[in-house]
């Protein structure tokens, strides 16, 4: 059978970043994969980010664009049919930031998917900075999100203060188990449950034992779903802005409470030299280079205002195309 695992996390956790480095693990094991990012979205920036990993050791394959939920899962079934007929050593979904759980599981209870898969672990990423009150809906992403998990992953964590990791972990626990509590959920998870280590120190042993982290059958009510929650994200995209002005753009558009409660703005942008990756939050923002792009940027948040967040980009952008949605 072929070990299936599912990285999740809310919008902005840092689940790509992972997956890079988990996949590598298995490839420099000489393990075949693929990978398959399930995305409600209309444009995919993950994807682009995953490329570097395609190989014929490697498949990446995606679902995205897709407005009926029903429709979108039954692409999702095939997708597992035809990977599950590669017969893979394992296959490694990333879903979008917003995800019925449901909609892993489902599939792999029915034939003959269920003959095919067996899961192996649910690991959910959790930003070491993420804020005390996420907002509602994130809430209910978080705790939904992390209540099957073996593991909760901290990411981001050279942006804690050395002096302030002692407190981590109870201030991310108590922040996860309180979520689960108010959803209703029985699972409260525990310190040896968190693994708190930069990304980039990780062994083959943590590796290993990551991918034997397992998964938990825990309930929850379903407060939202995939449907009500979508709003939160609107895409811009032939989209130009000159270098220099890019940052100040981006931290105009993060600090405008008229544009909404922002969380994440992120995407690729054309440069002299090829193109950089943005990722920004409320905290910082990073912007780095990388080999391949799509003009887009995704902003990501509550009670955003597309029309407001058009004014600021509008404002620096050259591309006569330039569209929001």
């Amino acid at each position: 059978m072929t070990t299936i695992d599912l990285i999740t996390g809310i919008l902005g956790a840092g689940k790509t970043t992972f997956l890079l480095r988990y996949a590598r693990y298995f490839l420099n094991r000489g393990e075949r994969i693929a990978i398959l990012v399930n995305d409600f979205g209309a444009v995919n920036v993950d994807l682009l980010l995953l490329k570097e990993l395609a190989s014929e050791q490697c498949e990446i394959v995606t679902i995205c664009g897709c407005g009926d939920p029903n429709a979108h899962r039954r692409r999702y079934k095939t997708q597992l049919t035809a990977l599950g007929m590669q017969h893979f050593d394992r296959v490694i979904i990333e879903p979008s930031g917003i995800f019925d759980m449901d909609e892993f599981f489902d599939p792999l209870y029915e034939p003959p998917l269920d003959r095919w898969f067996s899961v192996g672990s649910i690991l959910t990423i959790i930003d070491a900075g993420m804020e005390d009150d996420l907002g509602e809906q994130m809430e209910f992403l978080l705790g939904s999100e992390a209540a099957g998990a073996g593991r909760l992953i901290v990411s981001k964590l050279s942006a804690v203060p050395r002096e302030a990791r002692s407190e981590l972990p109870e201030r991310l626990l108590a922040h996860v188990n309180r979520t689960l509590h108010e959803l209703k959920s029985d699972r409260q998870f525990r310190e040896e449950e968190l693994f708190i280590k930069e990304w980039d120190t990780l062994t083959e042993d943590e590796f290993e034992m990551l991918s034997h982290a397992g998964y938990r059958s825990a309930s929850y009510v379903k407060r939202f779903n995939a449907q009500t929650i979508r709003s939160s994200v609107h895409y811009f995209m032939h989209i130009c802005i000159p270098e220099m002005q890019i940052e100040e753009t981006i931290r105009a558009v993060m600090e405008d409470v008229g544009c909404g409660h922002i969380y994440r703005i992120k995407g690729s942008l054309p440069t002299a030299n090829g193109w950089c990756k943005i990722n920004a939050t409320r905290e910082a923002t990073e912007i780095s280079p990388v080999t391949d792009g799509q003009a887009v940027l995704i902003v990501i948040g509550d009670a955003l205002d597309r029309e407001q967040i058009d004014l600021h980009f509008k404002a620096v952008n050259t591309d006569p195309e330039y569209v929001s949605v």
